[in-house]
């Protein structure tokens, strides 16, 4: 069965998004308070759009939130992220929530309010931070500015010729780094010193031309 993802606000991610998650089989669905901006997302073949306020518990109910896998809340407001975050968890039980913010300082409070995943919108999505990626597995690509940026959930197993390595000792390509590693119930921001250990979840940001060439340094497989 095709995982169901809920996107709620923010035009040219969400039109990005949807496009790029439809493609790898997800179901989608859009909801957008401004209507042409919802005309222009209708063009997505296999995308579901509801014009409305996702932060409304109606307009959630509209777009069968309670059938989502993951809601990801991507409006330029983060107050109105942290609500569509909590309605989506707490009223329609989504298993999954993920939450775009403007300001870092909000991140931990965030999490503290049960948003399992926090994305720091900086200059457009320049920084992972924190808990664990969503999407199980997959890369996803957004656009920031004229360049495509992979974040990538890159899984260590014991086998992996990293394990033990330290970052400054891993031979990654030059337009790829760790922005974070999720180590149980833990995440850190690494230093070149940090070393990687059997377990880790390592959150890769690069070029969408080297993300190929990373997995495969960091993993020994593709």
């Amino acid at each position: 069965m095709k995982k169901r993802v809920l996107l709620i606000g923010g035009f040219h991610k969400a039109h990005s998004l949807a496009d790029s998650l439809i493609k790898k089989g997800y179901q989608v669905t859009a909801i957008n308070s401004d209507y042409q901006n919802c005309l222009i997302l209708a063009e997505i073949n296999s995308l579901a759009v509801i014009n409305g306020d996702g932060s409304k518990p109606f307009v959630l109910e509209d777009a069968n939130a309670q059938d989502a896998d993951i809601a990801i809340a991507l409006t330029q407001y983060d107050d109105d992220n942290l609500v569509i975050c909590e309605l989506c968890k707490k009223k329609f039980n989504v298993k999954k929530t993920v939450a775009l913010v403007n300001d870092p300082k909000k991140t931990e409070f965030f999490y503290k309010m049960g948003i399992d995943s926090v994305v720091c919108a900086v200059n457009a999505i320049t920084n992972i931070i924190e808990q664990q990626a969503f999407l199980d597995g997959i890369a996803t690509l957004l656009p920031t500015g004229e360049a495509r940026i992979s974040i990538a959930e890159v899984p260590i197993s014991g086998t992996a010729p990293v394990v033990g390595k330290k970052l400054w000792e891993i031979n990654l390509p030059e337009e790829v780094i760790i922005g974070c590693i999720l180590r149980g119930e833990k995440s850190m921001i690494p230093r070149g010193d940090t070393r990687i250990l059997s377990g880790d979840m390592l959150i890769l940001i690069s070029s969408d031309k080297q993300e190929m060439e990373a997995i495969k340094e960091l993993t020994g497989q593709i």
